[in-house]
């Protein structure tokens, strides 16, 4: 086989008006090998198999298959060739694919970037788009598990974003999180966009569901739903999302509260989010520019959704909740309680396991480090403090020594006195055993007697 410099040399001398026989003797070649060169039958750096190619058979098969279904396993593909006839391994079909590029592009999943995309107006005041994310490991203080949860809303024409942190996605959860973000943001637009989450709309169809139609209507905004594979046409709270997860959540410090960690967030949204730079018409303006010239409405009270979340009270019949601690009764000290709070309430309900309300508490403000206490569970958790601390007394250290005490000796001494002489058990229960007690003065009297000379 000839290199391509090989090939361009014989094809010189060629043009030169030399002979196959004369390129041959120069070359070293056999003139065979130079005439295929200088007729295009052989292209230097293709090698021809020495035998045939045992994939050949299978090549029309698998086009077409791959044709049909672009996502089509390779694995489910062998599987059929298998029973074709098929019998090289896993490793040579996926390497024969690949080196033959059998599998074609899929053009109805091409990535946004590679489909044309028409531009999306967005005017002032016009949209807020909403996405959850899901954020994992979470700091192990939190008691979230493996998830935690960002609600993320963001003016479509300013940039402006903001985020709620939430343990759960339930539609209590989102419509708090969607007032607490539009008063952050500072007002309603006119209408709110959605993926086809299922605690907006029916998925299958796209249409709203009943229960937040009246959300809807509370706040006077419409709801728009994203067709399906559709994410370009909320890009923008995409692009927040993919912020969130990759300037703040990642270097979240493990030691900060769940307020702490809210209070964070809203700080890197002031700081880095809302000091961008954008072009505008009249120059480049930051985002906070911007948004504060949207014509945005005044929020309406909170729609009165009863928000829901599970605690565990600490031995001190104390509930932690949003920064701050409510007292319970001292009968459910390190039992699991549930939080009950009706959005824009002054109030919090702490229900029980049986689903009793045993303690209600005026709300103090988040993150605010309160501890708010009922005067009866006070004097009922002193009490039952006082009397476990009589009754108990310190615990015993595992290597303690503890000899036996007065009570443990005299048991024992009469223990004593009662088993001496006394048969046994075993021979208790034998009937022909009987208790003999020996005077040895008989046996001293006999010896005596016969130590006497007659």
């Amino acid at each position: 086989m000839l290199t391509w410099e090989d090939d361009l040399e014989i094809h010189a001398l060629h043009k030169r008006g030399w002979t196959i026989s004369a390129i041959a003797r120069h070359t070293g070649r056999n003139r065979r090998t130079i005439r295929n060169y200088l007729n295009g039958i052989t292209t230097p750096g293709v090698r021809k198999p020495a035998r045939q190619d045992p994939f050949e058979p299978f090549v029309d098969y698998v086009t077409a298959r791959l044709t049909e279904d672009p996502h089509l396993w390779a694995r489910t593909l062998c599987d059929e060739l298998e029973n074709l006839g098929y019998t090289a391994s896993y490793q040579t079909l996926t390497r024969q694919i690949r080196q033959r590029k059998l599998r074609p592009v899929c053009q109805s999943c091409a990535c946004a970037t590679d489909r044309p995309n028409a531009v999306i107006d967005h005017p002032p005041g016009e949209e807020t788009q909403w996405d959850w994310v899901e954020l994992p490991n979470p700091p192990a203080g939190w008691g979230w598990g493996k998830t935690a949860h960002l609600l993320v809303g963001s003016l479509a024409h300013s940039g402006r974003w903001r985020g709620v942190l939430a343990p759960a996605m339930t539609q209590p959860h989102l419509i708090d999180g969607l007032d607490r973000i539009a008063r952050k943001l500072g007002g309603l637009t006119r209408s709110w966009r959605f993926d086809r989450m299922a605690t907006v709309c029916h998925p299958d169809s796209g249409k709203v569901t009943a229960t937040f139609a009246g959300v809807a209507k509370h706040y006077g905004v419409a709801v728009a739903i994203c067709p399906p594979r559709s994410g370009n046409r909320k890009g923008v709270v995409e692009k927040a999302n993919h912020t969130a997860a990759q300037r703040w959540w990642r270097t979240l410090p493990d030691d900060l509260t769940v307020e702490q960690a809210q209070a964070s967030l809203d700080e890197f949204c002031r700081l880095r989010g809302d000091t961008r730079l954008r072009p505008t018409a009249d120059g480049r303006s930051s985002v906070a520019t911007i948004a504060a010239a949207e014509p945005l409405t005044a929020p309406p009270t909170p729609y009165p959704v009863t928000v829901t979340e599970t605690r565990t009270a600490s031995r001190q019949a104390l509930v932690a909740y949003r920064g701050n601690r409510y007292s319970v009764p001292p009968e459910l000290a390190a039992a699991q309680v549930t939080v009950a709070r009706v959005l824009g309430g002054e109030v919090i309900d702490i229900v029980a396991a049986s689903q009793i309300i045993v303690a209600r508490h005026r709300l103090a403000p988040d993150g605010a480090g309160a501890t708010v206490r009922d005067h009866g569970h006070v004097v009922a958790l002193e009490q039952a403090a006082m009397a476990t601390a009589s009754a108990g007394g310190r615990p015993h250290r595992r290597k303690e020594r503890i000899p036996p005490g007065p009570t443990a000796v005299a048991a024992a001494h009469a223990l004593r006195h009662n088993t001496i002489g006394t048969p046994s058990a075993a021979e208790s229960s034998t009937p022909a055993a009987t208790s003999t007690v020996t005077d040895l003065a008989v046996y001293e009297r006999a010896a005596r007697g016969r130590n006497t000379l007659a």
